[in-house]
C-alpha cells in the first residue's frame, strides 16, 4: 500500500450510522413502521416467523450461557432512570472500590465450573480512567487465559482505550443503547444517545464484537419499542449480541412505579429482535427472575438464544443455576 501521500494527521473514517429511518424497501434496512408491522403481527404468526428465522441460523436448542459480576458497585455520576447505581439516587445501595484480579478470577472459574462460556465484568463509571483500565485490562487477560469468552461494560470510551482493551483479548464490549434516539431523553439526561453510538463505533473500529440491546418497560410506548429495534438492526455491522432486559423497578430510582410491560409483548420484542437481526445472539437479559418458566419457553421459541447464568446481575437478581438448569432438561435445551 502506497503511504508517502498520506498526510500525518489522517484519521480513518468510522463505519457509517444508518439513519434508523431510512425505508426498508430495496435496501436490506429497517424502518420503524416495517418493525412495528412485525410487532403487531397476529401473535401466533409472529413466533412462527421468528422461530423459522432463528431455526435457519442457529441450533433452535442450544442457549448460550453468559455470567456477570459487577467488578464496581454504585456511586455511578449518570442519572439514568432505570440504574440502582447512580449516585443521584437513594437506592440503599453502598459504593465499592473496584475488585482486586484475584476476586474477579475467582468468580471467573465458579462460572465456568457452573457452565458459562462467557465472563462479563461491569464498572459503575461514566467511562473507565486509564488507570482503572489497564486494571481491567488485567482482569480480562486473566479470565480469558481460562478459556472464556469476555465481556466488559465500562460506560463511555476515550479515544485509544477500545484498542487497548482489544489488544489485550477482549471479545464483546457491551454498551446499550437502552432505549429509542427519541425517548432517550425521558430516560437519561447526562449523555445523549449519540454519545452510546460514538462508544459502538470505536468498539467496532478496534476489532471487538459489539453487545447491544436495550431495556423494555421504562414507560415508553409500541413504536418507541419498535424504533429502538430498528436503531439496533441498521447498525452497520448489526450488533453481535443483543440484551433484551425487562425493566427491574429499583425503590428509589424515578421508574420505580412504572407500570410493566406484559410478557406477551415483551415477546414481540424478542421475535422483533431475532427477524430483525438474524444472526445475533439476542439474550434473555435483566428481569428474567420474574419471568415464569413458561414465558421463557415462549422467549426461546421465538428467538432469544442467550442468558446470563448465575443467581445475581450486576444488582439485581436472577434465576439461580438449579432453576435454569431444571428449566433446560425440561426443555430439552443445551447451553452453548
Amino acid at each position: 500500500m502506497q503511504t508517502e501521500n498520506i498526510p500525518l494527521n489522517f484519521v480513518p473514517p468510522r463505519p457509517k450510522k444508518i439513519d434508523a429511518e431510512k425505508s426498508a424497501h430495496g435496501t436490506g434496512r429497517w424502518s420503524t413502521d416495517a418493525v412495528l408491522d412485525l410487532i403487531e403481527m397476529p401473535f401466533m404468526a409472529l413466533l412462527a416467523k421468528a422461530h423459522a428465522v432463528h431455526a435457519e441460523h442457529f441450533d433452535e436448542n442450544a442457549v448460550q450461557r453468559s455470567t456477570l459480576l459487577s467488578i464496581k458497585t454504585g456511586g455511578c455520576s449518570e442519572d439514568c432512570g432505570y440504574c440502582s447505581q447512580s449516585a443521584r439516587y437513594d437506592t440503599n445501595l453502598e459504593r465499592e472500590a473496584l475488585l482486586s484480579t484475584e476476586d474477579v478470577i475467582a468468580a471467573a472459574k465458579a462460572a465456568k465450573a457452573a457452565g458459562s462460556s462467557r465472563f462479563c465484568m461491569g464498572a459503575a463509571w461514566r467511562g473507565p480512567k486509564d488507570k482503572d483500565l489497564d486494571k481491567v485490562v488485567d482482569m480480562v487477560q486473566e479470565v480469558k487465559a481460562l478459556g472464556l469468552e469476555t465481556c466488559v461494560t465500562l460506560g463511555m470510551l476515550k479515544p485509544g482505550q477500545a484498542e487497548k482493551l482489544a489488544t489485550a483479548g477482549l471479545d464483546y464490549y457491551n454498551h446499550n443503547l437502552d432505549t429509542d434516539a427519541e425517548f432517550y431523553s425521558e430516560v437519561i439526561s447526562t449523555h445523549t444517545h449519540e454519545d452510546r453510538l460514538d462508544t459502538l463505533d470505536q468498539v467496532r473500529q478496534a476489532g471487538i464484537h459489539v453487545c447491544s440491546g436495550g431495556i423494555v418497560g421504562m414507560g415508553e410506548n409500541r413504536k418507541n419499542r419498535a424504533a429502538l429495534i430498528a436503531q439496533l438492526a441498521n447498525l452497520d455491522p448489526v450488533p453481535d449480541s443483543v440484551p433484551i432486559n425487562n425493566l427491574v423497578p429499583i425503590p428509589g430510582t424515578p421508574m420505580a412505579g412504572v407500570d410493566p410491560v406484559d410478557g406477551i409483548e415483551f415477546v414481540r420484542m424478542i421475535a422483533a429482535a431475532r427477524i430483525t437481526m438474524p444472526t445475533s445472539w439476542v439474550r434473555l437479559s435483566a428481569g428474567r427472575q420474574e419471568m415464569s418458566d413458561e414465558l421463557q419457553a415462549l422467549c426461546f421459541f421465538a428467538g432469544a438464544n442467550s442468558i446470563f447464568y448465575g443467581e445475581q446481575l450486576l444488582t439485581t437478581g436472577n434465576p439461580d443455576t438449579s432453576r435454569d438448569q431444571k428449566l433446560f432438561a425440561t426443555l430439552g435445551l443445551k447451553g452453548v
